[in-house]
């Protein structure tokens, strides 16, 4: 364990630093729409019965107001996210340049995280702004949890299909990686036989 933990190495090439200035850049855009919201009192449908925009609503709480009543919800909300951000920056930093659809993901949950976590700090609780109705239900969010919706399920389509430790390959390049994987392990085995071989010849020799 600690020898593979001695093996990871710092991958920040250009695409790194143009997804950490996009990063900056989408934290700065959700807090601007929120100043925006209060600012103007923002109030308009954008697709009627689906998507309608009302300024003031407040969320103590996270997703669906979960931990919203609860005194100790805004601290442990906080404590979770730095916590979060420091394993999705040990993960940025470490994931090679060529996994680039894990590391936009991880720029846009990152964004997420952060917009609304200058909320939780400076005002012990989320503005949202945007209602959404999901299966019947209003439900508020913010650019930030845009950000956090837009990078998971990127992740999870990149994990599941296209990358090349996919579970599920689809795309060209990832069965190519996955088929060139299996022929390196397979060669890997190969070699730790004929030395396991070699050893125990020379022992009965």
């Amino acid at each position: 364990m600690l020898e593979k933990l001695k093996k990871l190495k710092v991958h920040i090439g250009w695409k790194s630093l143009i997804l950490i200035g996009v990063c900056v850049v989408l934290v700065v855009i959700d807090l601007l729409t929120k100043i925006f919201e209060e600012r103007d009192g923002w109030n308009f449908t954008v697709i009627p019965n689906f998507i309608e925009v009302a300024s003031g609503s407040r969320n103590p709480g996270c997703a669906f107001s979960f931990l919203s009543d609860a005194e100790w919800g805004q601290t442990f909300l906080i404590v979770i996210t730095f916590i979060m951000l420091a394993v999705l920056t040990a993960v940025f930093v470490i994931l090679p340049e060529r996994f680039l659809n894990l590391k936009i993901s991880l720029c846009l949950i990152y964004a997420g995280a952060v917009g609304n976590l200058i909320d939780r700090i400076a005002f012990r609780e989320v503005r949202d702004f945007v209602g959404i109705n999901m299966f019947g239900n209003m439900v508020s969010c913010n650019f930030a949890d845009f950000w956090i919706v837009f990078g998971t399920v990127l992740a999870v389509i990149d994990i599941m299909f296209l990358n090349e430790w996919a579970l599920i390959p689809l795309t060209k390049k990832a069965k190519e990686a996955q088929a060139k994987h299996k022929e390196e392990n397979l060669s890997e085995q190969s070699e730790i036989s004929d030395t396991a071989d070699n050893n125990e010849d020379n022992g009965n020799g």
